[in-house]
């Protein structure tokens, strides 16, 4: 048998075998393999983290009421009566820097941000009781205020909120007359609640328009006048509208 022959018969051999394996019996194993779980990563919302900023803003439509009562000894003097100067409408431009820090649980973000301001927020009123000319200047030094921060996003570059916490300011009152003038400061601390719209421009940077009403109550100021005290009360109540910036960091 020669060689050639050999191998042909070789090759029908192997033939014969592989068709008799696909047809009968012999069946490669197959070996399923589980998935692999992952377990989900928590991704932190885009509003989520510390941020500080700033903000120029105004305020306005307080509606101070201020009456003098002369006293004498702590007590009404008989026969005067007392006297309602006016009105002191104090308004001006401020400017504000503030912090805080959020949380966000799907599209609800909220957290608490502490804000500082000042400017030139004054006011002034005069007018004239028993004979005698009266003037009194109002000045707001700073307004500190701690709010809570709840908001919902609307999309994920938009966020509206409101906010609800207390307001703490400082005022200097100047009582004037042809004698002299007196300057006695207060600090009157109350509520505030406000109503925001934020805009993310990127990962880091949103921009904000926020109206907020603070009423910081009513306070008793004293002023001597020789024997007499004339005393003022007014309602230190306000409404604000600021524009601003909030980085994250």
């Amino acid at each position: 048998m020669s060689i050639k022959t050999s191998l042909t018969l070789f090759t029908a051999v192997l033939a014969l075998g592989a068709g008799s394996a696909t047809a009968g019996g012999v069946i490669a194993p197959v070996v399923e393999v589980a998935p692999i779980e992952v377990a989900p990563v928590s991704v932190a919302g885009a509003w989520q983290g510390a941020y500080a900023g700033g903000s120029l803003g105004y305020i306005f439509g307080a509606d101070d009421v201020v009456g003098l009562v002369p006293l004498s000894g702590g007590e009404p003097i008989e026969g005067r009566r007392a006297f309602n100067l006016g009105d002191l409408d104090v308004s001006g431009a401020t400017a504000g820097v503030h912090v805080g820090y959020r949380w966000q649980r799907d599209r609800w973000v909220f957290g608490p941000e502490l804000g500082v301001e000042v400017g030139s927020v004054d006011a002034d009123v005069s007018s004239t009781y028993e004979g005698t000319d009266f003037s009194l200047d109002a000045e707001m030094q700073n307004i500190v205020t701690l709010v809570m921060k709840t908001g919902y996003s609307v999309d994920p570059q938009t966020l509206v909120y409101g906010t609800f916490g207390v307001a703490r300011g400082n005022f200097d009152y100047t009582a004037s007359t042809l004698a002299g003038s007196q300057t006695d400061s207060i600090t009157a601390t109350g509520v505030a609640a406000g109503l925001g719209v934020e805009r993310a421009m990127n990962d880091r940077m949103s921009v904000f328009a926020e109206y907020q009403y603070r009423d910081l109550g009513n306070e008793q100021i004293s002023f001597e006048d020789g024997a007499d005290t004339l005393e003022t009360a007014t309602s230190t109540a306000h409404s604000s509208i600021k524009l601003g910036a909030n980085f994250k960091f």
